[in-house]
C-alpha cells in the first residue's frame, strides 16, 4: 500500500510556501491576492528582432496560454498613442530596445510545467524565457530523475560497501530490505501530511536509509557473534537483540530528538523535513526490532551458505598508530576550533535555490536577457489608495534610485491631471483595488544579496515616510529579504534544541555528567569544522543547508562516538586507560569506518547527481561532515577519553574503572 500510496503524495516547490504566516511578504501575498484580481510577474520572455505592433499581437498570444495572466509590456507603462521617442527612454529601454521586446507575466501556481512547455513551442528555440516560474518547473522536473538517478548510483555503493564490510553475501540483502521496508512506509504514510516539499522528497528517503542502517549492521553482527555461542539460532537472536538493544535505541534516540529540533523552526521547511526523518527513524527502529529478527530467523540458512572469507585486509596495529596521534590531534583541534566557530558564522550565506545549471537553456536564456536588458529583479508595492498627488511625488523619488529602471502605475500610464473616476474599471483595475494603489518596481538589482537586501531598507525607509506603515511590499527579493531575517532567528532555537536534546540523551544512555560533553565537544566541533569550510574559501553556502546540516551531521554522527565510548567505558572495567582505548579502536574502528562511508557517500552522491543548489549543499556539507565526525571520533575522542579520565570515573555513576596494578 505504502509503495503505491507515495506516489500519490503532492510535492511543494515553493520555498515561499514555508515562510511564517505573519511574515510580511506572505501578509503582503495575501492582501494583493484580496484586493487584486492579478499576481506578482514572475516569468520573462524575450522576443527578438520583433516590429512593436508584432509585439502587440505576441502578448495577445502569450494572455491565450493557460496557466498565463497579468502580461506586461510596454502599453502597460507608457501611453502607446504617442509616439514612442517621445516617451521616457528609460522606461522604452525597459521593455523594448534594438528590436527586442520584454515581457513581464505571472504563471499560475501548480501549472509551471505545463505553461512553461508551451510557452517554449511559442517562442521557439531562438527566443529565450527566464523567472521562477521557470525555476520551479526545472526543478519539478529534475527533481524526480536526479532522486532516482542519486538511488542508482547510491544503492550499488552502499551494496559493495557492505559486502566488503560482512562474511556473507545475504547479509546486505537483510539489511537493505529491513532499511527498505520502513523507507517505503516512510514515504507512504505522507499520504497523511498531504504535502512535502521537493527538498524533503530529494533528501529524506537517502538519509533515512543512510543513517538507519547501522540499526540493522549492529544486530546482525551481535546475532553472528551469538551463532557460535549458543545451541540455536532462535536463542542467538534473542541475546542479540538484548545486548544491541541499548545501542541501537541510544542511537536512534540522538538521531530522532535531533531531528525533532528541526520541526520548531519557524521557516517551515524544517518541520517538513523534521517531521519526516522522525517518522522514518521511528519506522527504521521498529523494522530494525521487529521485521528484521523475523525475516533473519526465516531465512537464516540463506547466511550460513553464502558465507565468504573476509574481502577487505584487517588493518594491523592500526590503534597503536591512532593512540600515537592523540596528543596532536588535541593540539590541532584547539588551534581550529575558534576561527571554525567564528567562520561558520560568517559565511556569505544564498537564500533562494540559486541559479540553473550553466549547461541548460534556462541558463542561457537568462544570461541573454541579461545581456539585453539588463539585470530585472520587480517588486510590488502596495499603498493607501486616494492621494494621487502623493503618490506622484512618491513615484518620482522612487524614479531617482539608481537601482531602479522603470516603474508602472496610474501615474506613469495614464497621469496625475486624468482622476481615476473619469475612467472605466478596466483602465482602472490593474492599478487600483478598494483600498490600495498599486505599483510595479522594475529594479537593476540581482535576487539576493547584501546590496539587494540593503535596496529594499532604502525602499522601505521612504515608503515609510510617505505612509508610516500603511503599505505592503513584495516580490521574489523580498520574500527572500525575509526568508533571511526569519531563519537566522531559526539557527539559535535549532542548534540549542539539538544539543539539549542530544545531550539529555547521552546523559541517560551513560549515566554521567562527563561522557555528554565530551562526545558534545568532539562532534560539534567537527560541525564547526565544516560549516566553516565555504568562509575560509570564499565560497557562498545555500543557508537552508546550513541550517539543516548544523542538526543532522551532529545528530546523524554523534553515533560514531556513541559505538566508541560504550565500548571504551566497558574495556575500561577490565584493562587501564591506554590498553583499554587500544583495544576499543581495534574492535570499533571498522563499525563506524562502515558507518561514516555509507553516510558519507550519501552526501557526496547527492552532491554530484543534484541541480537544486539546496539540495546539493545538503549533499556536500553531509558528505564532508561524515568524514569529518570519522577523523573526530578515532583522533580527538580518544585523546579526550584519555585525558579526561579521572573526571568521567568520578562524574560516571558506577564508573566501576579499573584499579589492579
Amino acid at each position: 500500500m505504502s509503495a503505491l500510496a507515495q506516489f500519490t503524495v503532492s510535492i511543494n516547490y515553493s520555498m515561499v510556501d514555508y515562510l511564517p504566516k505573519d511574515s510580511p511578504s506572505t501578509i503582503a501575498m495575501e492582501t494583493m491576492e484580496e484586493e487584486f484580481d492579478g499576481a506578482v510577474a514572475n516569468t520573462r520572455v524575450m522576443m527578438k528582432d520583433i516590429e512593436i505592433q508584432e509585439a502587440f499581437e505576441f502578448k495577445q498570444d502569450l494572455k491565450a496560454i493557460d496557466g498565463v495572466s497579468e502580461v506586461t509590456w510596454l502599453d502597460d507603462a507608457i501611453d502607446t498613442k504617442t509616439p514612442i521617442e517621445m516617451a521616457d527612454k528609460d522606461t522604452v529601454d525597459s521593455y523594448y530596445t534594438d528590436g527586442n521586446a520584454l515581457f513581464s507575466f505571472h504563471i499560475e501556481e501548480g501549472k509551471e510545467v505545463e505553461t512553461t512547455d508551451e510557452i517554449y513551442e511559442l517562442i521557439g528555440k531562438e527566443n529565450a524565457m527566464a523567472g521562477e516560474a521557470l525555476d520551479t518547473a526545472t526543478s519539478q522536473k529534475m527533481t524526480g530523475k536526479e532522486t532516482m538517478y542519486a538511488a542508482a548510483l547510491l544503492i550499488p555503493i552502499i551494496i559493495i560497501i557492505l559486502i566488503l564490510s560482512t562474511r556473507s553475501w545475504a547479509e546486505p540483502v537483510f539489511f537493505l530490505t529491513a532499511i527498505g521496508v520502513s523507507v517505503i512506509i516512510n514515504l507512504g504514510t505522507n499520504i497523511f501530511i498531504g504535502e512535502i516539499s521537493f527538498i524533503t522528497q530529494s533528501v529524506a528517503p537517502i538519509l533515512q536509509l543512510a543513517v538507519s542502517l547501522d540499526y540493522a549492521i549492529f544486530l546482525l553482527h551481535s546475532f553472528g557473534d551469538y551463532r557460535k555461542q549458543t545451541d540455536t539460532p532462535a536463542q542467538a537472536m534473542k541475546l542479540a537483540m538484548k545486548r544491541s538493544f541499548p545501542a541501537i535505541a541510544a542511537s536512534a534516540s540522538t538521531t530522532f530528538f535531533g531531528f525533532i529540533a528541526l520541526t520548531f523552526m519557524d521557516f517551515e521547511i524544517g518541520a517538513d523535513l523534521g517531521l519526516n526523518l522522525v517518522k522514518g527513524i521511528a519506522l527504521s527502529f521498529i523494522s530494525v526490532m521487529v521485521f528484521l529478527p523475523a525475516l533473519t530467523l526465516m531465512f537464516y540458512h540463506w547466511i550460513d551458505k553464502t558465507e565468504h572469507k573476509q574481502l577487505l585486509p584487517s588493518i594491523r596495529n592500526v590503534e597503536k598508530t591512532l593512540i600515537k596521534f592523540r596528543v596532536p590531534a588535541l593540539i590541532v583541534l584547539l588551534i581550529f576550533i575558534v576561527p571554525a566557530f567564528l567562520g561558520q558564522s560568517q559565511t556569505n550565506f544564498l537564500y533562494g535555490i540559486g541559479e540553473q545549471p550553466e549547461a541548460s537553456r534556462a541558463y542561457n536564456d537568462e544570461a541573454a536577457i541579461e545581456e539585453v536588458f539588463g539585470k530585472h529583479t520587480p517588486m510590488v508595492l502596495l499603498l493607501p489608495k486616494g492621494d494621487i498627488a502623493k503618490e506622484e511625488h512618491f513615484v518620482q523619488e522612487l524614479k531617482n534610485f539608481p537601482e531602479v529602471k522603470s516603474t508602472v502605475s496610474y501615474v506613469d500610464a495614464i497621469g496625475p491631471a486624468i482622476p481615476p473616476d473619469y475612467l472605466g474599471e478596466s483602465v482602472t483595475e490593474p492599478f487600483f483595488s478598494e483600498n490600495y494603489s498599486r505599483i510595479i518596481v522594475n529594479t537593476t538589482v540581482d535576487t539576493e544579496g547584501e546590496a539587494t537586501f540593503s535596496f529594499i531598507n532604502e525602499i522601505q525607509s521612504l515608503t515609510s515616510d510617505y505612509y508610516e506603515d500603511d503599505y505592503h511590499i513584495l516580490g521574489e527579493s523580498v520574500t527572500l529579504y525575509d526568508m533571511k531575517h526569519v531563519v537566522k532567528k531559526d539557527n539559535t532555537v535549532v542548534n540549542l534544541l539539538t544539543v539539549i536534546a542530544i545531550a539529555i540523551v547521552l546523559l541517560i544512555t551513560f549515566r554521567s555528567l562527563s561522557f555528554p560533553v565530551v562526545l558534545l565537544v568532539t562532534i560539534q566541533s567537527a560541525v564547526w569544522i565544516n560549516l566553516s569550510i565555504p568562509y575560509f574559501t570564499n565560497t557562498p553556502l545555500v543557508y537552508v543547508g546550513y541550517l539543516i546540516i548544523s542538526t543532522v551531521q551532529l545528530a546523524a554522527t554523534v553515533d560514531y562516538a556513541i559505538l566508541l565510548t560504550e565500548a571504551y567505558k566497558e574495556n575500561r572495567k577490565e584493562m587501564h586507560t591506554l590498553p583499554a582505548m587500544k583495544k576499543t579502536i581495534d574492535e570499533k574502528i571498522f563499525s563506524i569506518g562502515v558507518s561514516a562511508s555509507i553516510l558519507s557517500s550519501v552526501g557526496f552522491i547527492l552532491w554530484l547527481t543534484s541541480s537544486n543548489q539546496i539540495v546539493a549543499s545538503i549533499g556536500l556539507l553531509l558528505g564532508r561532515g561524515a568524514l569529518l565526525a570519522f577523523i573526530m571520533v578515532v583522533l580527538v575522542l580518544p585523546a579526550l577519553l584519555s585525558l579526561l579520565d579521572r573526571v568521567i570515573e568520578k562524574t560516571t555513576w558506577k564508573a566501576n574503572f579499573y584499579k589492579g596494578e
